[in-house]
């Protein structure tokens, strides 16, 4: 629902429009009773009107102290009482949506040859059409000449179709890697302006279906249709008595007929893809059945309802992100109403830019929306194009159409991110394993032969890092080894893909260099770093005692603090609660290790600095009869050991100037040293340091023994 024109019907003189007047004629002419209409429109009144404290409640500065209090709770108590008996009666008038069942449409239209044989023809002489029609451009060369023509007439083709074809040329206007830019410019067009149906046929399906006449439930209506889409269309109205402007959708006439005809088609060809073409592993109909699920549940309003309030209460809480709230008194299976949002379609760069904001930041807050959806929650917006993502006029992110939904199973939430530290570990082995949590391959299958074809792609691909890979990239790469061994893409993970694909699309339009990884990075790392779940803690141990384990922590750390949710504090926590848990005794063994090298290479890093600043006669004393100076450690040491405490100094520095940063964090360290267990562990530290450092002295010991016996022996001879 794109920006709209102003609605004037309220101008005419009367509250209500002529024409909003004549469609509701009709229904009070069939015979409705006087006092039933009455009766209705009274429920209406008491459920749109705003509440407001009650003024007995208020002393004389307009503050109602406790009882003001008291009388708000009780107002928001029967809110969500009103609201929660309304959204029960919105799913009593839904109560006979169809629901996907291939058993029930092979049934129905299995009896009916004709008709799928003539929908067949249908398909085929369409998209026929247009194929031959680009084979002739092809072969007289004008393939090009003639984009523009063609792109308008798939536009077209897709379109008459009907709504399946649609929901396909929507997902090709999101990508420009796919699709020239004529083409991209003509399917934008379906995402909200398709052809429309009679609004006298819509608008007695809102009174059918919400059982009230028009005019008591609206004061104006917008006289024609704001945007049409692939499975209805969508009007501009005012709530009648709380003046709230409001979305009114409602359901094209016959269109479950339509999607039900072309999903026995489509599941017919995925039942022969399956049987004979060996080259797709993938179940094919699994996910045809999944698509299909998907899109009957867009048939269901309240179903669109619940979605958007549970996606609302999860990512509406980032001050970025806005969704619209349900009005379901004026809801029902065909008809939904949900709050007006004012924006624009987020692929119009430049309506954006005028509006002083830009595009990408806009991305950048879907993204991170995104990766919270698919990673922190499982529960994700399946189908974000254009149409569905508002730039507002205040910098928000709005989504709508919560039709298609879908959720990401809890251990493959885990498993991807884990995915994603064996990429930057180049650990192969442990990638072809994660198949397993993400049901990509069954128990048995034998992931060997998997990882040289792994390490064949990622090799060439992470030459350069990770942050500067493109999304599609690892997805046609990953596809190429997909396409070779037994693997079964879930549904969940098709429509991952396609999201993160259709955002990706979005920000190449602003920018042709932007990268999905570049932008998703930090959220990956404040993952790590804060995650207190046993995979996550496993997966960050695993990330940072690898070699290059500083570098790896500093990069978490910078690339965790933009993101703005980002806390040292979170970050630190469930590190030491870890390393200072009854389960922490391995990576107590490898911290111990790594505080030992740290400590030794500060201290001596001090020791050299404090030397390399001593005046020469100081210096020449302490320098060795060899020349050497008096820790013995040759230059390549002496560099690393510099470079590490560097590193070590840096990260804390990356620690304490977190705007969260609290020293006192470091508190119960100090109280957990005094435990028994932990006070060996510091003293392993103390001792393992001691050792190192009496190891050093005793060799320097002996090297100038060795010297100074050499010299008197040669002194002898």
């Amino acid at each position: 629902m794109a920006t709209s024109p102003v609605w004037l019907l309220s101008t005419l003189g009367d509250p209500l429009s002529t024409n909003l007047k004549n469609y509701c004629k009709p229904r009070r002419d069939r015979g409705r009773a006087t006092s039933r209409v009455t009766l209705r429109a009274a429920l209406v009144e008491v459920e749109a009107r705003p509440r407001a404290l009650p003024a007995a409640v208020l002393d004389a500065s307009g503050n109602g102290g406790g009882a003001a209090a008291a009388a708000e709770a009780a107002v928001l108590g029967r809110d969500r009482a009103n609201d929660m008996q309304a959204e029960a009666r919105a799913m009593a008038r839904a109560a006979n949506a169809s629901i996907y069942s291939p058993q029930l449409l092979a049934l129905k239209y299995g009896s009916r040859p004709f008709r799928v044989l003539r929908r067949t023809l249908e398909i085929f002489a369409g998209l026929g059409t247009f194929a031959f029609k680009l084979l002739l451009d092809q072969r007289n060369r004008v393939l090009d000449q003639n984009k523009r023509m063609r792109a308008a007439e798939l536009r077209i083709t897709f379109t008459r179709l009907g709504p399946t074809f649609v929901k396909i040329g929507q997902g090709l206007s999101t990508r420009p890697d796919i699709c020239p830019p004529e083409y991209l410019e003509e399917l934008s067009q379906l995402q909200d302006a398709l052809p429309t149906f009679p609004n006298a046929e819509a608008f007695l399906c809102i009174e059918r279906e919400l059982e009230l006449p028009l005019d008591s439930i609206f004061s104006s209506i917008s006289p024609s249709p704001i945007a049409a889409a692939s499975l209805g269309q969508v009007y501009k109205a005012q709530l009648k008595y709380s003046g709230k402007m409001v979305a009114v959708k409602v359901q094209r006439p016959g269109i479950e007929e339509a999607i039900g005809l072309d999903f026995y088609l489509i599941r017919g060809l995925g039942l022969f893809i399956n049987k004979y073409v060996d080259i797709i592993s993938s179940d094919v109909v699994a996910l045809i059945d999944e698509f299909a699920r998907r899109v009957y549940q867009e048939l269901n309003y309240v179903q669109e309802g619940h979605n958007a309030r549970r996606f609302k209460k999860l990512y509406a809480d980032k001050e970025d992100v806005f969704v619209p709230d349900i009005f379901w008194d004026y809801t029902s299976g065909k008809v939904l109403t949900m709050e007006w949002v004012d924006g624009v379609k987020l692929n119009e760069q430049e309506a954006i830019e005028r509006q002083g904001l830009k595009v990408l930041d806009l991305v950048n807050t879907g993204i991170q929306c995104s990766l919270r959806q698919l990673l922190e929650y499982g529960y994700f917006h399946a189908d974000p194009h254009p149409g569905n993502l508002l730039a507002t006029p205040e910098g928000k992110l709005a989504f709508l159409d919560f039709g298609m939904m879908s959720e990401t199973p809890e251990e493959a939430r885990f498993a991807i991110i884990g995915h994603v530290v064996h990429m930057v570990n180049r650990d192969y082995e442990a990638m072809a394993r994660d198949y397993y949590a993400l049901d990509f391959l069954s128990p048995e299958v034998d992931v060997t032969p998997i990882v040289p074809a792994l390490r064949n792609f990622f090799d060439d691909a992470l030459n350069s890092t990770v942050s500067e890979l493109n999304f599609k990239t690892i997805v046609d790469g990953l596809g190429a080894v997909l396409y070779q061994y037994p693997f079964n893409v879930p549904a969940y993970y098709a429509l991952i893909l396609r999201s993160l694909t259709v955002l990706e699309g979005l920000a190449l339009y602003a920018d042709p260099n932007f990268k999905v990884l570049a932008a998703s990075y930090p959220y990956f790392a404040k993952r790590l770093l804060t995650d207190p779940n046993p995979y996550l803690r496993d997966a960050l141990i695993e990330l940072l005692f690898k070699d290059g384990r500083w570098n790896r922590l500093e990069n978490l750390l910078v690339q965790g603090r933009k993101d703005r949710d980002f806390s040292a504090g979170d970050a630190l926590q469930p590190v030491l609660k870890l390393l200072l848990g009854p389960g922490g005794e391995e990576l107590r063994s490898l911290v111990t290790k790594e505080a030992v090298r740290v400590t030794e290479a500060i201290l001596l890093s001090t020791a050299i600095d404090t030397f390399n600043s001593a005046p020469r006669l100081v210096r020449s004393f302490l320098i060795s009869p060899n020349g050497g100076g008096p820790f013995l450690i040759n230059d390549g040491e002496q560099e690393s050991m510099m470079q590490l405490r560097e590193q070590v100094f840096r990260v804390w520095g990356l620690l304490q100037s977190s705007d969260s940063f609290d020293p006192a964090l470091l508190q119960p360290i100090l109280q957990v040293l005094q435990e028994p267990e932990v006070r060996t562990l510091g003293g392993r530290i103390v001792g393992g340091v001691t050792q190192r450092v009496a190891a050093r002295a005793l060799q320097q010991v002996l090297r100038a023994s060795s010297t100074t016996i050499m010299s008197t022996f040669m002194s002898a001879v």
